[in-house]
């Protein structure tokens, strides 16, 4: 192996644990905010039945 590629596979091998890292967090944030959004739709969901439920008894 060239002494330039060993540099370089030197150089990625010492700083590919700080991008795993990076890359984990970023895949825990975007899953806690996804369920946090989707917690919210389910949250409206129950709200929009529950205004439906009380217009459909005010109708008859």
């Amino acid at each position: 192996m060239e002494a330039t590629n060993k540099e370089l596979y030197d150089l990625v091998l010492k700083d590919a644990p700080y991008v795993i890292a990076a890359y984990g967090v970023l895949w825990v944030a975007f899953v806690g905010y996804v369920s946090l959004v989707l917690r919210r739709i389910m949250r409206l969901e129950k709200d929009v039945q529950a205004v439906q439920e009380a217009v459909e008894r005010r109708e008859g």
